[in-house]
């Protein structure tokens, strides 16, 4: 290969094919037809977005590659729209601009020749001429025309700054027009604002723009990019000395322009510095002001009796065993009775413990007494879950709260309350602060409220312990249910969750027991489990349950990387399992097709889809760039711009399993997994399974698993705010029961 210093040449043409490109990277392999040549020439280089049909100039030499033959390597490469009418029909038939699809190419090219883009630009009345192009399609091809043209100035910009372009139409959906002026003047925005953009991605452009490493803008980005990773790790608040020294080794800067910039971030207000346990410690402001919240909201809604009055439950708990005909243990007896005494109270235990006998007798007695209740869940499939358990309708907490995504607020809030007796509240172990901050604000004064969760699964995916935070504060009467029922205990599922949870290894079934709901397989190598895993899903699970490998099984694994994880697993899954479905397309790393499981990754609020959601895909659009998503019975559209919201979910990581349930589950457990590997995550992912649990394990991370209790706790203050004097005050005086079974 020639040195940099050598000669290159100029090749020109069209592009015929595109074998390869990375929206991310830019580098692409392309097939060019070049005048005077007979055979089509491969091009390598890199460009921002490539489209077959449009015209390239490259300079660059030719190569003798010994794998892929004769090739020309660009170090620049330009393309330009093209020129001729094959060329100007295939680029817009392309797919790239929306509305327009090889049909409709075909007809525009036909009525206006090389004008064709003049006429889109310049007097798009004139698409109307066409017959099959109403008002709607001519404003929809003029709107993605201009969108494409800014689109491509992005990407430009981006790549001409060493940046991947596949972000490009999530910042020009955030921007706007004035995308590339924004991201100029202050480059570590991208990094807050759009979504898959990291800070090491926005320091990429800033460096390129000229911003100094030692700047105060870099400093205050970092240190503020460290607490939001802290955050996302689930705490509240960083100790300052950890944030520093983290800030420290990312930045790269002197550390007295660290302590600067966290000066500037609290004098900003974006920050709060506040002691926990006489600890120096900084918090992001929304998540200081989300715990405050909670602790005011539960002193105010404390501070009256409930709405319903005193009850006589000497009365009232045999009169709900005639009505349901169920003979109530005395835990259960005294958990209910403290929920109908106290305004405010918790309700905690394992599966099979009784917490929905519990929770619906509660809600007898009270509506005899002719209270309003309203029902809540943080996940669909939760709301869906209390629904069913209760007979009454439950909603997920945004659509309680009625989301509105024009403002991203809450249309019910403290000035706009819930009309309501009494709130319950279901699975509030994974509600994080800032969640449960806006529920408790919308309860009104009078009302009461019950929470019901399992304390010991894992924590919430977003910041705080907020469930073990108020049962460890002792401020709130919690009734925490520990006896298994006999109809519960015939479950291996539910025996073996709750032998876990106390430390135990799960009991395997005997080798002629072939009823069981509770499987373990042992394997002596990740290779192996990979194997097993792969024929229990495709073969066994349906040959021997009956159950749909694709609706019904679901493989929870603790890791997103390796062999193991989720990523890997789901590309093997994908092919054995969906193989043949077309049409397909390859967005931001992942290939879909109709019928391929996926899963919502961030909460958006104007489709009304949440992070941890899983639909199947409908329908693929190619023409129009669109993919219709089924999420248990809706229809959502997303557009191909959109698809890094998404990614496949025959496996998931156990965290984004919380709040589903499944009907048969599967767990890989190897010691490779190791710093995931602890009592809660496994507990939490086998009481994801409803019919069927598979364990497959090497038996030492089996072991390590079922030991190894969390020792990080999450670092926040919610639980001492709850007894303080001021924010919380009084909490602690409140009535605490704790009921064993």
């Amino acid at each position: 290969m020639p040195t940099q210093s050598a000669p290159t040449e100029r090749l020109s043409g069209a592009i015929e094919r595109v074998t390869f490109h990375s929206p991310e990277s830019g580098f692409c392999v392309l097939r060019i037809k070049v005048r005077g040549e007979r055979e089509l020439v491969t091009v390598i280089g890199s460009a921002a977005s490539v489209t077959p049909g449009e015209y390239l100039e490259a300079e660059g030499w030719w190569v003798n590659d010994r794998e892929h033959g004769l090739q020309f390597k660009s170090i620049d490469l330009r393309v330009i729209p093209p020129r001729t009418l094959d060329g100007i029909e295939r680029y817009l038939g392309s797919g790239m601009v929306k509305g327009i699809g090889p049909h409709f190419a075909r007809k525009l090219v036909g009525a206006f020749g090389e004008r064709v883009f003049d006429v889109i630009e310049d007097n798009p009345e004139r698409l109307l001429e066409l017959e099959g192009i109403g008002p709607k399609r001519q404003q929809r091809v003029t709107a993605a025309w201009a969108e494409q043209k800014v689109i491509r100035e992005i990407m430009v910009f981006l790549q001409s700054h060493g940046v991947g372009t596949a972000r490009a139409v999530r910042i020009y959906k955030t921007y706007g027009d004035q995308a590339v002026e924004q991201v100029r003047e202050n480059p570590y925005r991208l990094a807050l604002d759009i979504h898959g953009i990291g800070f090491k991605t926005a320091d990429t452009i800033a460096g390129r723009l000229g911003i100094p490493r030692d700047s105060l803008i870099r400093a205050q980005a970092g240190v503020r990019h460290v607490l939001q990773e802290i955050a996302g790790e689930g705490h509240c608040a960083a100790w300052h000395e950890a944030l520093i020294a983290q800030a420290n080794t990312l930045l790269e800067i002197p550390i007295p322009i660290i302590e600067e910039a966290v000066q500037a971030e609290l004098a900003e207000a974006r920050l709060v510095a506040e002691p926990i346990d006489d600890r120096p410690a900084l918090f992001l402001t929304p998540l200081q002001r989300a715990e405050i919240g909670i602790a005011r909201s539960l002193e105010r809604l404390q501070l009256d009796a409930p709405p319903w009055g005193a009850i006589d439950t000497e009365k009232a708990l045999p009169w709900v065993e005639a009505k349901t005909g169920l003979a109530l243990s005395d835990s259960q007896r005294a958990a209910i009775a403290a929920a109908v005494a106290g305004k405010v109270s918790i309700i905690t235990g394992g599966p099979g413990v009784g917490k929905t006998t519990v929770v619906n007798s509660i809600l007898r007695i009270l509506r005899a007494k002719g209270v309003d209740v309203l029902l809540c869940a943080p996940t669909g499939r939760a709301a869906k879950r209390l629904s069913e358990s209760t007979g009454s309708e439950a909603k997920t907490i945004h659509r309680l709260l009625e989301f509105d995504p024009q403002t991203m607020g809450f249309r019910r809030d403290q000035y706009s309350p819930l009309e309501t007796d009494l709130l319950v509240v279901d699975e509030v172990s994974m509600v994080d602060v800032v969640l449960m901050n806006q529920l408790l604000r919308a309860v009104p004064t009078h009302a009461g409220v019950l929470l019901v969760g399992d304390v010991d699964q894992l924590p919430s995916v977003g910041p705080g312990a907020v469930l073990a935070d108020l049962i460890g504060s002792g401020a709130l009467p919690t009734a925490r249910l520990t006896e298994i029922f006999r109809q519960a205990a015939a479950s291996r599922i539910i025996v073996n969750a709750h032998r876990i949870n106390a430390g135990q290894m799960p009991e395997v079934p005997s080798n002629d027991q072939t009823d069981s709901d509770f499987y373990l397989i042992r394997c002596d190598s990740p290779e192996a489990i990979h194997d097993k895993l792969m024929r229990v899903v495709t073969e066994r699970i349906p040959q021997r349950f009956g159950l749909d490998p694709v609706r019904d099984v679901q493989i929870l694994t603790p890791m997103n990387r390796g062999g193991l994880g989720s990523r890997a697993l789901n590309v093997a899954l994908q092919t054995a399992l969906n193989p043949k479905a077309q049409p397909r397309i390859e967005r931001f790393g992942w290939t879909y097709a109709p019928g391929d499981k996926v899963i919502q990754l961030v909460n958006n609020y104007d489709k009304e889809v949440f992070n941890g959601d899983i639909g199947r895909i409908q329908s693929i659009d190619a023409e129009e760039g669109l993919l219709t998503i089924d999420f248990d019975g809706r229809a959502v559209v997303y557009e191909t711009g959109e698809l890094d919201e998404v990614a496949l979910a025959y496996a998931t990581s156990v965290h984004k399993a919380q709040g589903s349930e499944y009907p048969a589950v599967v767990i890989p457990l190897a010691t490779q997994h190791y710093t995931l590997l602890q009592r809660n995550l496994l507990y939490t992912a086998v009481t994801r399974g409803k019919r069927l649990v598979v364990l497959i394990a090497q038996p030492k991370a089996l072991g390590m698993a079922v030991k190894k209790v969390e020792s990080s706790r999450r670092l926040t203050k919610l639980k001492s705010r709850l007894g303080e004097n001021g924010d919380g005050a009084g909490l602690k005086d409140q009535q605490n029961r704790e009921v064993g079974g």
